[in-house]
């Protein structure tokens, strides 16, 4: 016996049968001025340079971070639309950003 995945039964006491909902890619919007700040703030001590502001979607943003991670040669993360790079690299992703026509503004201390 086989099901395809529309039809896996899920338990629910108000609903009965529940599908699944395909994700909608998220569009994140901006003003105009990509910020780029250093956070230390609940991450035990350490650093990590957040980058808000960028335009486009999740999967622009991700490809975004792949060649940001590969520049710094660092790790990092896309999380709720800004992009989080593991150490103080503000003026590598500046330069970077920069380059490709960003308008871009060192945010915090």
């Amino acid at each position: 016996m086989t099901r395809d995945r529309d039809n896996r039964l899920v338990y629910s006491t108000d609903r009965g049968r529940i599908k699944e909902q395909p994700q909608q890619e998220r569009v994140h919007k901006s003003d105009g001025v990509v910020r780029i700040q250093r956070e230390t703030k609940g991450r035990k001590g350490k650093g990590v340079t957040c980058v808000r502001g960028l335009p486009g979607t999740d999967t622009e943003l991700k490809q975004l971070l792949a060649e940001l991670k590969k520049r710094c040669g660092c790790g990092g993360a896309l999380k709720e639309g800004v992009i989080e790079i593991q150490g103080d690299k503000r003026t590598e992703i500046q330069a970077l950003l920069e380059n490709k026509g960003f308008k871009v503004k060192l945010a915090g201390g």
